[in-house]
């Protein structure tokens, strides 16, 4: 079995990284779980699982005249195979975004989840495509108007790709936010279901500091509870691996959303 899901949130700052990791956790104590980096021009998960000093990542798959194996960018970290973005900005202008869909196909061949780590924003080939690789999208919001307003363009362009919504994350909510409320308004628009509301929490910035996900810094923390309510909450299909891997092979590669 396997399904991909793009994480995604259509705008910086909602938490994606974190929420990333923090679902890959929770539901690697189920399933085999492969995080991949899939912001390959603003990465930062490497950061956030302590894998900064990685010597081979996913710029170094992605580069066209370079021969690399792919499991030689996978690392295991926390219950989880991850697979890291460099930050470097020449690597980012030599990588082949397309060629993304055949290191997705061949991760694919021996995991049950992969989360995409996605872009923030749905400007260029390589922003989108995560989304239109992925069978459906965890779409992180903060809960407020204009954070659901950038989810619903990330949700209306997966959908014109055929990629369905597989639930809404709310994330670093304050005490003083009605969750409530912008639940109701995003349970009319949103495909999918509201996993979880995740609360700020200074357990997060000091994960952060210390290279390591969230639920292994501070695993009962009160947001930690509420990511493995998330992973609970999400229905994770059973995919035929070879299928999948034809559908990635296939996938057309967008020019610009």
């Amino acid at each position: 079995m396997v399904e991909a899901f793009a994480v995604a949130s259509g705008k910086g700052g909602t938490g994606k990284t974190t929420s990333t990791l923090a679902l890959g956790m929770a539901l690697a104590e189920r399933y085999d779980v492969t995080v991949i980096d899939a912001d390959t021009g603003m990465a930062n998960l490497l950061f956030h699982a302590g894998l900064d000093d990685a010597d081979v990542t996913l710029h170094d798959l992605l580069v066209a005249d370079r021969d690399v194996a792919v499991d030689a960018a996978v690392y295991e970290r926390f219950g989880m195979s991850v697979v890291p973005c460099g930050t470097s900005l020449t690597a980012f202008e030599a990588a082949d975004p397309g060629k993304l869909r055949d290191v997705v196909t061949e991760l694919a061949a021996d995991t049950d989840v992969l989360l995409l780590d996605s872009p923030a924003a749905l400007g260029s080939k390589s922003a989108v495509l995560p989304v239109v690789l992925a069978d459906r999208v965890v779409v992180v919001l903060q809960p407020t108007v204009p954070s659901l307003s950038d989810g619903l363009k990330v949700q209306e362009y997966a959908r014109s790709y055929g990629t369905e919504t597989a639930g809404v994350l709310f994330n670093r909510v304050r005490p003083d936010e009605d969750v409530a409320a912008i639940s109701d308004q995003a349970a009319r628009y949103f495909g999918g279901t509201t996993l979880a509301s995740v609360p700020e929490s200074d357990a997060v910035r000091a994960a952060r500091r210390a290279g390591e996900p969230l639920l292994a810094h501070a695993p009962t923390d009160p947001a930690a509870d509420a990511f493995h309510e998330a992973a609970g909450n999400l229905e994770v299909r059973a995919g035929d691996a070879a299928g999948v891997a034809d559908r990635f092979r296939s996938a057309v590669v967008p020019d610009r959303p």
